[in-house]
C-alpha cells in the first residue's frame, strides 16, 4: 500500500474545531480509512462518518473475553446503523499457548501487558496493515496520559517502513459531558453496563464499576498502578506532528 499524499497535510487538522470537519478530512482523503469501535464515543463517531460517508468501514476487536452485554451492545449497534461490522479475533495458536502455560486469569499475577498484547495489540496491528488511517474515540479527559492527544497525527507505533499509517482522533477536545449530550440528543445506542456504573469498559476479568469522583478508567485493570491504565493500542499516542 502505498504511503497517501494527503499525510503531508495534517497540521492542517489541527486547527479544526469540530470534530465532524476532522471526519470529513479523513474519509475523504484518506479512502482505506476505518474507524475503531468498542465504547461510547466510537458510536458517536460512526453516527457522525455515516452522515458524510454511507460506506465507512467499522472495525472492533473480539478478545473472547467481552461482557455479554458488550457482545449484545455490538450488534446492537450493527442492526441500528444496519452496516458491516468487523470483528478482530486474536490469533488461536498464540492464544492457546498463553492459556496453557499461564492459564485464564494470568494478568491478576503478571500485569495485563501480555494478555492484551495476544487478544487486543496484534489483532489490531493486523488490521491496521490493511488501512491508510484509523479513527478512534479518544479524549484529553479521559486519562492524564491522553492529555495532550492530537487531533492527527502519523501513528509511529504501526506505521512500518513501507507504509506510513495515519490516526485521527476527532473527539480528543470533546468532554465526556458532550459525548453522552450527542447520544442523547441523537439517539445513540450505547452499552448497558453504562447504566451500573460502569464508565470505561474493556474486558470483564479487568473491568469494574467506577465508583463516585474516581477517574473514569479507574474500573479498569484496578489492581495495577494508575499509571498503567492503557493496553497497548494506543502507545506513543502523545507524540504530535512537527510544528509547522
Amino acid at each position: 500500500m502505498a504511503n497517501n499524499p494527503n499525510i503531508e497535510r495534517l497540521d492542517a487538522v489541527q486547527d479544526m474545531a469540530d470534530p465532524r470537519e476532522v471526519l470529513w478530512f479523513a474519509l475523504e482523503e484518506f479512502p482505506e480509512a476505518a474507524i475503531s469501535f468498542s465504547g461510547a464515543e466510537d458510536v458517536v463517531l460512526i453516527d457522525m462518518a455515516l452522515r458524510i460517508r454511507p460506506d465507512v468501514r467499522v472495525f472492533s476487536l473480539d478478545t473472547g473475553r467481552l461482557h455479554p452485554e458488550t457482545y449484545r451492545f455490538l450488534e446492537e449497534v450493527r442492526s441500528h446503523y444496519k452496516i458491516p461490522l468487523e470483528l478482530i479475533s486474536p490469533d488461536h495458536q498464540a492464544l492457546e499457548a498463553l492459556v496453557t502455560e499461564k492459564g485464564l486469569f494470568s494478568f491478576y499475577r503478571d500485569g495485563h501487558k501480555e494478555c492484551c498484547a495476544i487478544r487486543k495489540v496484534e489483532p489490531l496491528r493486523r488490521k491496521l496493515a490493511t488501512l491508510d488511517a484509523w479513527i478512534t474515540g479518544q479524549r484529553h479527559d479521559q486519562t492524564p496520559i491522553r492529555a495532550d492527544v492530537p487531533l492527527a497525527q502519523v501513528d509511529k507505533v504501526f506505521s512500518t517502513t513501507e507504509r506510513t499509517l495515519v490516526k485521527f482522533n476527532p473527539l480528543a477536545n470533546w468532554t465526556s459531558a458532550q459525548v453522552w449530550d450527542y447520544i442523547r440528543q441523537h439517539g445513540v445506542p450505547y452499552n448497558e453496563l453504562h447504566r451500573r456504573g460502569f464508565v470505561s469498559i474493556g474486558c470483564e476479568p479487568c473491568t469494574r464499576e467506577t465508583l463516585p469522583n474516581q477517574h473514569e478508567r479507574a474500573g479498569r485493570w484496578w489492581w495495577e498502578e494508575d499509571g498503567m491504565k492503557e493496553c497497548g493500542l494506543h502507545a506513543g499516542i502523545v507524540e504530535p506532528l512537527p510544528p509547522k
